[in-house]
């Protein structure tokens, strides 16, 4: 895969790594360092991609373990009240109340859902991502519209 190659597959999957990031970050300065970082990682270890048809799932492993270590080096940097302040303020106004439900669901149950149907990947391709067997994310997958369907009956 050459420069230009790599620009527009990355073009392509953009809003699919985004929320990606989201689902497991929350809020989109970090989204955007993580997607950055991502990215230049992915250009730089080009090389390591042994078949271009797996590009995306390629690309989303590498969000993921980008998204996850942000979280770990941001973890004793921000305290609960800031990070609940701006998370109330931006999320509450920017988004419907299905999104805010699917944020609020507990990351085991969210992370799939998000990568199955928000971005289109199969089971097999998710259980793969996340070191999981695909019964096991189906029933994740069972767990977050279940809880889905109970909060937004209410």
């Amino acid at each position: 895969m050459d420069k230009e190659q790599f620009t527009n597959e990355i073009l392509k999957l953009e809003k699919s790594l985004y929320y990606t990031a989201k689902s497991i970050l929350g809020n989109d300065e970090d989204c955007a360092d993580v997607l950055q970082n991502a990215i230049l990682k992915a250009f730089a270890n080009l090389d390591s991609l042994r078949e271009e048809q797996y590009f995306k799932t390629w690309m989303t492993k590498i969000v993921l373990n980008e998204s996850y270590a942000m979280i770990r080096k941001n973890k004793a940097t921000v305290s609960y009240e800031e990070y609940m302040e701006n998370a109330a303020v931006s999320d509450s106004q920017a988004y419907s109340e299905i999104y805010m439900e699917i944020q609020a669901l507990e990351e085991k149950y969210r992370l799939p859902f998000v990568l199955h149907y928000v971005n289109g990947f199969t089971l097999k391709e998710i259980a793969a991502m996340l070191g999981n067997s695909e019964a096991g994310i189906k029933m994740r997958l069972l767990r977050a519209r279940d809880i889905l369907k109970k909060q937004l009956a209410v």
